[in-house]
């Protein structure tokens, strides 16, 4: 019965209701019930008191799409039928509903004012009336009356109020999984941006060293062929180095676990290595015997040094380069300075790599400054907490 109720539209529910309670509110008029009061005959008047219930009755067919109006309707109703001194009988049973549907459907405060309202209203009209009943003890008709109207509406409002608690409950698990699904999107969005600067630094740098030792290769193939061979075995060094470390950043990706960790300082030397092999004059000032780094401070340090030195390479050429890695209590300074002058690329600070050095500093709550010297050529500072926000070492 229940399913069948749930498949019916609401408008069918609400005619099965009120023919139930009209023939029940009529019915009962048939049954005369002890301790009454003396009141008028049901057949006085026309038949007034079957037409009053009747239409109380039907009123429940609007109850859930005009509340507050069949709520006033089955009161004024029910003043009229007690003021004509007809008997009590079940006649209230139709504004017992009502007034439960005001206050359980109603939107917002209004409706549980106006029955709240309405039911004083009710309730001094009902004593009123009964000012002279007979017998006395008839007056628990009128208590009864007062009573059921009252707990109707307490029903009413606790219902109304469940289902606000119900409302605010799914508003709030909804908001919690829309929280949840942009925390997802912005935790792949940015590692997204952490595996595409990852590629960006490892393939520009290997590139711009095979770039320049293929060009050297090319120069002195004929002339010198055992120094050829040398930058030919640089060239092969460098791009397996980058083929290790593209398959460690994909492995990100397949969920390989067997993949290499992230570069740290502790491969500073062989970077060192290849920059001389490229050309530069490289001079390292770095004490690796300090504490051990947070692994996400340490990958940023190598990332920004490699970056720094494939922007020497690419726009500067052969000069000197001065790497100064200082590691204090609450950062890490990691300063990087060439003397040569390079292109209007590498002099405005505002190159891709240079920007992905400072996103990465940014990150660890960090900050990157760049840009060229007063007394000629670049300079790139970073100042990476030990302690970045979100990150454990």
């Amino acid at each position: 019965m229940r399913a069948w109720i749930a498949r019916r539209p609401a408008w069918v529910v609400d005619l099965v209701l009120a023919v139930f309670v009209t023939a029940v509110q009529v019915q009962s008029l048939g049954i005369p019930l002890g301790a009454e009061p003396v009141s008028r005959p049901v057949t006085d008047l026309g038949g007034s008191a079957y037409a009053l219930l009747a239409a109380s009755g039907a009123a429940l067919i609007l109850r859930r799409r005009l509340p507050v109006t069949v709520f006033l309707l089955t009161g004024a109703l029910s003043l009229v039928y007690f003021a004509l001194d007809f008997p009590d009988r079940l006649s209230c049973l139709a504004l017992f509903v009502a007034t439960y549907t005001l206050t359980a459907h109603g939107e917002g405060r209004r409706p549980v004012q106006i029955a709240t309202l309405g039911t004083v209203v009710l309730a001094l009209g009902w004593l009123i009336a009964a000012a002279d009943v007979r017998p006395d003890v008839a007056i628990g008709w009128v208590f009864f009356r007062i009573g059921a109207t009252v707990i109707s509406l307490t029903l009413g409002t606790s219902m109304r109020s469940r289902r606000i608690i119900a409302a605010d409950a799914q508003l709030r698990a909804d908001l919690a999984e829309r929280h949840r699904e942009e925390e997802a999107r912005a935790r792949v969005d940015a590692e997204r941006l952490r595996i595409a600067r990852e590629v960006h630094d490892t393939v520009a740098h290997a590139i711009t060293i095979i770039n320049v030792q293929s060009g050297v290769t090319a120069h002195i193939l004929d002339k010198r062929p055992e120094q050829a061979r040398e930058t030919l075995r640089i060239i092969e060094e460098t791009s397996s180095r980058a083929l290790r470390e593209m398959r460690a950043i994909l492995g990100v990706l397949t969920g390989d676990d067997r993949r290499e960790p992230a570069p740290g300082l502790d491969r500073l030397d062989g970077l060192v290595a290849v920059a001389r092999d490229a050309g530069l004059d490289v001079v390292v000032d770095h004490d690796p015997a300090r504490a051990s780094l947070p692994s996400a401070v340490d990958s940023a340090a190598f990332r920004i040094v490699q970056e720094s030195m494939t922007n020497v390479i690419r726009h500067v050429g052969p000069t000197t380069v001065r790497v100064h890695v200082e590691q204090g209590d609450e950062e890490l300074r990691v300063r990087v300075t060439d003397s040569g002058a390079g292109a209007v690329g590498h002099t405005d600070g505002t190159g891709r790599g240079i920007i992905g050095m400072r996103e990465r500093c940014a990150l660890l709550g960090g900050e990157l400054s760049a840009g060229p010297r007063p007394q000629g050529g670049f300079e790139v500072l970073a100042r990476l907490p030990l302690h970045p926000v979100g990150v454990h070492s």
